[in-house]
């Protein structure tokens, strides 16, 4: 399965510098047989941010990187390492400031109560959202709540997000409401982008909010190497996929491929700021 000469696909969350990941060259090779010329990956914690950065630094034509903190490895970050990871981010070009964000799925760890857990995320976010604004950078958001499209996560990122107009978010892997999305948009001037989870049975809400997006606030990703999408499901995901999220995509948008390429590839460049 190739691309055509005047398509193009790019997958605008992934984790290229995961363990799980081995064979970057076998790896690119079969993502450019899919269509895929490009990726953003993302460091997310102090074992992989020098990774993330190499892999950039190596294939700067197929690689953009950013770096963060996720919020699941908040509490595990000294302020040594995050006056390190701020140092990267002003001395190495990246594409935006990510993956940071709040995660109220998972229970607080040992040691802390859900309330300083949960604190310690909002306090991170906001440093992440003040860098991002220092290094006129967009930022993308990871939010996850214990059920389903949840309120609380978003609801606390959403009030973060407004108090920096400068810097525009992407809420990654979208799983939330419309009115969600509406609020997104028109309050935040940001983005939504989707994973194979629209390759799956029964998200026909999520599906539905895809079908309806404007066509100038959606992209396509991976967050590979988790969430592979159907036909592929349950297996090791690699970027290459996005191709089989953009052709449901384009199916739910009643759009050919080639015209969700053009517009989700068009969004990609100006949210994240690549060269054409």
């Amino acid at each position: 399965m190739t691309n055509g000469q005047n398509e193009e696909l790019i997958d605008t969350h992934c984790h290229l510098a995961s363990e799980r990941h081995v064979d970057i060259v076998s790896i690119r090779n079969e993502c450019e047989a899919l269509g895929v010329s490009h990726c953003i990956s993302l460091g997310t914690h102090p074992g992989d941010w020098d990774a993330t950065l190499a892999l950039a630094h190596r294939m700067p034509d197929f690689v953009s990187a950013c770096l963060a903190v996720h919020p699941s490895d908040c509490t595990g970050v000294s302020e040594e390492q995050w006056e390190c990871m701020k140092h990267l981010c002003r001395k190495h070009p990246l594409a935006a400031i990510g993956e940071t964000g709040l995660d109220y799925y998972w229970d607080a760890p040992t040691g802390w109560t859900e309330e300083a857990y949960r604190a310690r995320q909002r306090d991170f976010l906001e440093r992440h959202f003040e860098l991002a604004r220092t290094l006129g950078l967009n930022i993308s958001l990871h939010t996850r709540d214990k059920v389903g499209a949840g309120s609380s996560c978003f609801e606390d990122a959403f009030a973060i997000a407004r108090q920096f107009p400068t810097v525009r978010p992407v809420f990654h892997c979208f799983i939330g409401s419309r009115q969600q999305a509406e609020r997104i948009f028109g309050e935040l001037n940001g983005m939504v982008s989707f994973t194979g989870l629209i390759t799956f049975k029964k998200t026909e809400a999520v599906q539905a909010v895809a079908a309806w997006c404007p066509e100038d606030r959606i992209m396509v990703e991976t967050d590979s190497p988790y969430l592979s999408p159907e036909p592929h499901r349950g297996e090791l995901n690699i970027p290459g996929r996005v191709r089989f999220v953009a052709e449901k995509l384009a199916t739910l948008r009643e759009l050919s491929f080639e015209e969700i390429c053009r517009i989700t590839s068009r969004n990609t460049r100006l949210f994240f700021r690549l060269p054409n």
